[in-house]
């Protein structure tokens, strides 16, 4: 008898031994659990819906051109002093001074020199003196006839030069020809390109994109956007800094925003960095994007 209750009594102290185990681990979880479960909510950056100006654009080639420009055939022996080319002269200033006349600017511009040698001028001692403006810049552009219903005079364009690769220009469509080229199924257009500094040099290629189209509408940063299939959605913040995900409807892309057409209304706000960090019915901490 007295061995059997020591068995017993063992058995009974083994199965107190796990339940007091149990019940420790389930504690310990459940104190872990309260207490990572007061975790702050996350913080994303949010962004207010707002109105901004979209348009589409198309890219095109050209030849930069002086506003203004004029040449002079002069012999070297009858100059009284060296002519300093690729100075800036102003209107009336004297630009080659020769032993029969003195020849003056007949506008404001920068000296230079044709690229034409001597032998083919039929003398070495003959130089082409030239005189450009190039503080605006002319450009003419061959657009294809598929833009024919939106190219217009005073459209908005960027023109890039490739010495200044960082910098655009800003110019607008000066005119545009009445008929398509047969040959070529394009439309002559005249750019006018602002040059205050001179950096574009007459005969310089210049990249031009120009912009149609132009409207106001809804706009979100394209980082908001999560796609799913054909589907968009974005995360709306809704009360108490709850969020909702919400399908959208997008246009045109410009300059890292979207435009919105169906599923936000204006002054809502969104999430527009963060996404990973969140799920839909989570409370998260609104980070203002400083502008």
């Amino acid at each position: 008898m007295k061995r059997s209750k020591k068995i017993t009594i063992g058995i009974i102290t083994f199965f107190l031994l796990i339940a007091i185990i149990i019940v420790g681990r389930y504690g310990v979880g459940l104190y872990f659990k309260k207490k990572f479960s007061k975790r702050p909510p996350p913080g994303v950056v949010v962004e207010v819906v707002s109105k901004k100006i979209f348009s589409q654009s198309l890219e095109s080639y050209c030849t930069s051109l002086s506003s203004k420009t004029s040449s002079y055939k002069i012999k070297k022996n009858e100059l009284l002093e060296p002519i300093k080319f690729n100075s800036k002269v102003s209107k009336g200033d004297p630009i080659a001074k020769l032993t029969t006349k003195t020849i003056t600017a007949p506008f404001s511009g920068i000296i230079g020199k044709r690229g034409i040698s001597g032998s083919s001028l039929g003398s070495q001692n003959t130089i082409i003196l030239t005189l450009d403006d190039s503080r605006i810049i002319l450009c003419d552009l061959k657009i294809p006839e598929v833009y024919a219903a939106v190219l217009k005079k005073d459209l908005n364009l960027n023109a890039k030069f490739s010495a200044y690769k960082s910098k655009i220009y800003k110019g607008k469509i000066e005119s545009v020809a009445s008929r398509v080229d047969a040959q070529t199924r394009s439309i002559l257009a005249r750019a006018k390109i602002n040059n205050d500094k001179s950096e574009i040099i007459p005969g310089s290629l210049l990249e031009i994109e120009i912009f149609y189209n132009k409207k106001e509408a809804l706009s979100v940063p394209d980082t908001s956007i999560m796609y799913e299939g054909n589907k968009k959605f974005i995360y709306k913040i809704i009360e108490n800094n709850i969020i909702k995900k919400t399908e959208v409807e997008t246009g045109v892309r410009n300059m890292g925003n979207l435009e919105i057409l169906n599923g936000l209304n204006e002054n809502e706000k969104i999430i527009a960095e963060g996404l990973t960090k969140v799920r839909p019915g989570m409370k998260v901490k609104p980070i203002i994007k400083s502008q």
